[in-house]
């Protein structure tokens, strides 16, 4: 089975939760032009002055993506169960 990684572009400030998601559709764009099987993808704000724009990935194609979109950071993605 092959891993799947979190790609993360943390977003720092005021405006950091408005420009995560903005971030996000770009990312949702850039997955529906490119036809990647893609996991999951989304943002999330962590407190008013943190936000992330996130994309699962398997980690076959993680390089590839990371070189065409620069993310600031990458951890493995463990699915929760149930």
């Amino acid at each position: 089975m092959n891993r799947k990684i979190k790609l993360l572009w943390d977003f720092r400030g005021p405006d950091s939760g408005e420009t995560a998601r903005h971030h996000a559709l770009h990312l949702s764009e850039f997955i529906k032009r490119e036809k990647l099987p893609l996991l999951l993808s989304g943002h999330q704000t962590i407190n008013e002055m943190h936000a992330v724009a996130y994309m699962v990935v398997e980690e076959s194609m993680m390089i590839q993506i990371r070189d065409a979109l620069l993310p600031h950071r990458g951890e493995v993605y463990e699915e929760n169960p149930g």
